[in-house]
């Protein structure tokens, strides 16, 4: 099964989230950012290499959030959500066209990635954002 990761920043109780650009599967959908673990790679190095790639920041990346299995086309692939802190706030968009602190009820009512929301009821759960 193949391994994706999603990086959450919370401030004020609000989850960092981003717009992806025009085009592909995810074609405009806001998400929490990461992307796939590649081949020996740790899910925290996936997670400092994606926000480098998508916002040109180093991350600290803090404990497991939440967990989530989803199906991309025949495949299945486990979503793991980590916090994330960050470094510096200077981001380089690169990979989405915006970015917003947002609460769970903002998240629900946005056109929000289906796997990203799969890890919805954990974090809520867990009470890190607010509702």
């Amino acid at each position: 099964m193949r391994r994706s990761v999603a990086g959450i920043a919370v401030e004020s109780m609000r989850a960092f989230i981003a717009r992806r650009v025009r085009g592909g599967s995810m074609s405009e959908k806001w998400e929490f950012p990461g992307g796939k673990v590649e081949e020996g790679e740790s899910d925290e190095t996936a997670l400092v290499r994606e926000y480098l790639e998508e916002f040109a920041v180093t991350v600290q990346v803090g404990v497991k959030l939440a967990d989530a299995v989803f199906q991309h086309r025949e495949e299945l692939i486990t979503l793991t959500a980590y916090e994330v802190f960050f470094d510096s706030r200077d981001f380089v968009l690169s990979e989405h066209t915006e970015w917003k602190w947002a609460t769970l009820s903002e998240i629900e009512k946005l056109d929000f990635a289906d796997s990203d929301l799969k890890l919805l009821p954990s974090l809520r759960s867990r009470s890190v954002i607010a509702e």
